[in-house]
């Protein structure tokens, strides 16, 4: 469907050149923000740095390319990891070569954000979609690290404007395309593994009950199911002959994450760092226990919780941090998730209800508006109305998109308002067991900011009319 064009093409380029420098100038600010904390923060820096620096160097798919007998990974998947070695390969094991490209990623994402939004509102309500994004911090914040943030991002919003050409032209083709993206993004991220499937139920379901006469075909869904399983076979395949188990990620499942969700919430993150690190720093609980007993008593809360909080803590590491030898560490990796996932259930079984209605009232709002796009080594010195001023732009920003989204339902773009939903109840669904982190929800923030982009538009024109006009003016269009 095409919308009316209220602005010329000359103006549209010219528009669009604007907004990827701005994407551009904020990658670059936040690479020169950011460098002081690439070698002393974010650790998860160091695991990917090592397997693309050794995929680049060895095509080997491990950090120990010496040891006999091979050392698969069993934490990361490998999408990211070969953007790195591509990266490393041409440009040498360096940071800034990653942060460059990870730009030039944010401006593609801004750009892929304009060619969604057209199809279904004006040229200048998507280009303040594309703005809107380029101005958003968070992404250009992970830009500016050796993280799988953006890279997921960026595979995320193009699987989001294939689903829409698919849409669009109905090709099986696309289709399958379309599911193969979504199997590279789940390479990324694993947490995007049931993400095909949402997507397939809203149009075998959602759209037959919203009465949608123009749908397509349910063998499309089912091509696209198949292509994402096909393309995820030769990564199963791999985890199958190296480790015994058809897994994304052994050792990078669904325990810790579990775990960790099951105490977060209890106290505020700052207080529950400061207990990770006591328990990183005393391994004798005879010096541990009265240290947490102190902190305990001057926040004036009970010391019991936070003595099983690190005993758990420091119990489960143990089994995976004791082994020396690389291959007896994997195995041990694989066995400690396992562990993680036994204590999270015995945890949730004692309150139930309390840690439901915990994760309701904090966790959620951590989920989509929790992001402070702030160095980290300085985070704890943000005043606290600078932080609060983050989160209430973040809040104002998901009830546009909220608004946004039932503005779509209502101008009869049922479909559009559907797809894009999906990815926002989607992460938050999946992730509500989880713990969670305000990045686990960056891949789609490129997709919300255009449904508050939607929002802000009808409540700037009052009615919604510059997102849509009668069905009968609308032509096909592929983007």
């Amino acid at each position: 469907m095409t919308p009316r064009r209220t602005i010329g093409p000359s103006s549209v380029k010219v528009a669009l050149v604007c907004i990827t420098l701005v994407a551009v100038a904020h990658g670059l600010f936040f690479i020169w923000y950011q460098r002081p904390d690439w070698s002393s923060q974010w650790p998860d820096q160091d695991g990917y740095r090592r397997l693309g620096a050794v995929l680049a160097a060895t095509g080997k798919f491990t950090r120990f390319p010496d040891a006999r007998p091979f050392v698969p990974e069993v934490i990361r998947t490998p999408a990211y990891p070969l953007f790195l070695a591509t990266i490393y390969k041409i440009a040498g094991v360096r940071q800034l070569p990653v942060t460059l490209a990870q730009t030039a990623l944010f401006a593609a994402i801004c750009l892929l954000v304009f060619a969604i939004a057209r199809r279904m509102a004006t040229d200048e309500v998507a280009l303040g979609a594309a703005a809107l994004t380029a101005l958003f911090p968070p992404i250009p914040y992970f830009g500016a690290l050796v993280m799988t943030e953006v890279w997921t991002t960026f595979l995320f919003t193009a699987s989001m404007w294939m689903m829409f050409r698919a849409l669009d032209s109905g090709h099986t083709l696309s289709f399958a395309a379309c599911g193969v993206m979504i199997a590279l993004t789940t390479l990324s991220r694993p947490v995007f593994v049931l993400f095909p499937f949402a997507l397939a139920g809203v149009g075998l379901v959602l759209f037959p009950l919203a009465g949608l006469k123009r749908r397509p075909a349910p063998r499309n869904w089912i091509i696209l199911l198949a292509a994402f399983v096909i393309a995820m076979v030769p990564w199963l395949s791999y985890n199958y002959a190296t480790l015994g188990r058809f897994t994304l990620s052994p050792a990078g499942g669904v325990g810790r994450g579990l775990w960790e969700g099951t105490w977060q919430a209890t106290w505020s993150g700052g207080l529950q760092d400061e207990l990770t690190h006591l328990g990183e720093d005393n391994a004798d609980r005879a010096a541990l226990d009265p240290r947490v007993e102190a902190v305990a008593a001057r926040e004036h809360l009970p010391a019991a919780p936070m003595l099983e909080y690190i005993h758990q803590w420091q119990d489960i590491r143990l089994i995976w941090t004791t082994p020396v030898d690389p291959m007896e560490r994997v195995v041990a990796r694989m066995k400690a998730d396992q562990e993680y996932q036994r204590v999270a259930i015995d945890n949730l079984k004692r309150e139930p209800v309390s840690h439901i209605a915990k994760r309701l009232a904090r966790g959620v709002a951590v989920l989509w508006v929790g992001e402070i796009p702030f160095r980290y080594s300085d985070i704890d010195r943000i005043p606290s109305r600078i932080r609060q001023l983050c989160y209430a732009v973040q809040a104002l920003l998901f009830l546009a998109a909220c608004a946004g989204a039932g503005v779509l339902f209502r101008r009869s773009l049922v479909a559009e308002s559907l797809i894009l939903a999906t990815p926002i109840v989607y992460i938050t669904v999946v992730h509500f067991w989880l713990l969670k982190e305000a990045r686990q929800s960056l891949p789609a923030q490129p997709v919300l900011l255009m449904l508050a982009a939607f929002g802000i538009a009808s409540f700037i024109n009052g009615s919604g009319r510059s997102l849509a006009l009668e069905p009968q003016v609308h032509e096909r269009q592929h983007l």
